[in-house]
């Protein structure tokens, strides 16, 4: 079994359910006693959301790259990063670690695709949603990929970082994205990508009429797939 590194702490209740999943998954393979052999580096939050919020990607990038060589010399023979947001670094975190880094994105691109879908709805972080790093990569892979509307845009992002990330989940909350997806799947969204690694623990497939896709189990999935390959 290979060692997953992961970076952690973005934040840590999302980084909870990575260790979860990922623990869950190895056992239900292997059965036993087993688990998955792992090694984890949680930042602090509140300085990459600093970061993030100021528009420092520069440090964002500097405290990853420590974060991740760190797991490195901790053992790891790959490396996830634990969250859809920091993936726009994933690039320069790739490049000063030695050993491979799994994309968020690929993993579920690749399950998409997998379930023939072509046109997706993105609900994350507004970084995620407005940025190109994680949208462009969805499009190398072939998808299409719709975001809501500024105002919606902006209340899903406030929930992410005012709510989720602070371990509340409130039924008005639930409702509002329920209404998102609504209006997304109007606009021809064959698929709803979860693209904030909180998202799942507010929303379920039964709050959806069309799939959705919780990134941070794809994201487990894949790790777990290549520890036991």
């Amino acid at each position: 079994m290979k060692t997953i590194g992961m970076l952690g702490g973005m934040s840590w209740e999302s980084s909870l359910e990575y260790y979860r999943l990922i623990n869950t998954m190895v056992k239900e393979q292997l059965g036993g006693l087993h688990n998955a052999k792992s090694v984890m580096h949680t930042v602090d939050f509140a300085e990459i959301e600093r970061c993030q919020r100021e528009g420092n990607w520069e440090q964002a990038t500097s405290l990853l790259v420590e974060a991740a060589q760190s797991v490195e010399r901790g053992g790891a023979d790959f490396l996830i990063i634990c969250t859809n947001t920091m993936h726009k670094m994933a690039d320069e975190v790739q490049a000063a670690i030695g050993i491979p880094l799994l994309h968020i994105a690929d993993a579920t691109a690749e399950r998409i695709k997998g379930q023939g879908l072509k046109k997706v709805g993105l609900l994350a972080t507004i970084y995620t949603m407005e940025h190109d790093f994680y949208k462009g990569r969805l499009q190398e892979h072939g998808l299409d990929v719709l975001i809501p509307s500024p105002e919606p845009r902006h209340e899903v992002n406030r929930i992410i970082y005012e709510e989720l990330c602070q371990g509340q989940i409130l039924e008005s909350s639930r409702h509002f994205y329920r209404q998102v997806i609504e209006d997304l799947t109007r606009q021809g969204a064959e698929g709803i990508i979860l693209g904030c690694t909180e998202i799942g623990l507010l929303i379920k497939q039964e709050d959806s009429s069309v799939p959705l896709f919780d990134t941070a189990r794809l994201h487990a999935e894949k790790a777990v797939g290549a520890a036991l390959e």
